[in-house]
């Protein structure tokens, strides 16, 4: 799995790269399966909304089959690994939720600002590669991602604690204001199996979720290996202290699991 030079050279310069319907209908409706059934699990990785409603699940990879095959597939490590120019280790895994009707706001941010106030990442050498599990439509609380607005390098930030019930070192209205004028705002959608990737120091959010229609998105966060943490002041669950590089599973590991069930009642 390489991007193209093409590819490489929007990334570059947009700070983001959006694959459409990467992974097959087979392997999307047995991870937005496996989801469902881990949001409804009571344990301390899973973080709800102030509703109740789920709002992101840590560390799947780390207890389940087949977000660990997701978490080791070649499709979401070789670009990385790509653009980096080496290993990659997993600093965090979550399945984001923006839930029908209740699904909640995330504010403008940066995710390097975490990773380096919180976990103590020296550089922006990480980045999320999110792969949609549900369509995400314009209407259903898209991500918006400010192009190149990772030029603006690591900007100064607040702890919001309030906002939500997820803790984040957001920006000032001023700051977003600034950055959208001179790059505008994009909302990458798409059906299940797109994936999305950017930058660390890419300005983004979301608004909530007011419709029928439930947005679940899996993130892969991937450091580099020499630039792996130095501080972390968060759980491993959500912040990994095995900084070993990923080891990728063959390109059909996905998609043998999704078809074992079938299989073996044949």
């Amino acid at each position: 799995m390489k991007l193209s030079q093409e590819q490489l050279e929007f990334f570059n310069r947009e700070g983001w790269l959006f694959l459409p319907e990467l992974f097959s209908q087979e392997e999307v409706d047995l991870l937005a399966r496996e989801a469902v059934g881990i949001y409804d699990a009571n344990r301390p990785e899973v973080w709800r909304e102030k509703s109740g409603a789920p709002r992101t699940a840590f560390a799947a990879h780390l207890y389940n089959e087949a977000f660990g095959l997701l978490g080791a597939h070649p499709r979401m490590i070789e670009p990385v690994e790509q653009v980096f120019g080496e290993p990659v280790y997993m600093h965090q895994f979550k399945i984001n939720a923006k839930s029908a009707f209740t699904g909640d706001v995330w504010q403008w941010h940066q995710d390097y600002g975490t990773w380096k106030r919180d976990d103590g990442m020296p550089e922006p050498r990480a980045m999320n590669i999110a792969i949609f599990l549900d369509e995400v439509m314009p209407i259903n609380g898209p991500l918006m991602l400010v192009p190149r607005s990772q030029n603006a390098g690591d900007l100064a930030a607040s702890h919001d604690l309030a906002t939500t019930s997820y803790p984040l070192w957001t920006l000032d209205e001023d700051t977003v204001t600034r950055l959208v004028k001179q790059g505008g705002i994009v909302a990458p959608t798409g059906k299940p199996g797109g994936m999305l990737m950017f930058h660390g120091n890419l300005v983004h959010g979301s608004a909530g979720n007011i419709t029928p229609y439930p947005r679940k998105i899996v993130y892969l966060t991937l450091n580099a290996v020499s630039n792996h943490i130095r501080t972390p002041t968060r759980p491993d669950y959500i912040a990994h202290r095995d900084f070993a590089p990923i080891k990728t599973v063959d390109d059909d590991a996905l998609l043998r699991l999704a078809r074992a069930p079938r299989q073996a009642a044949e």
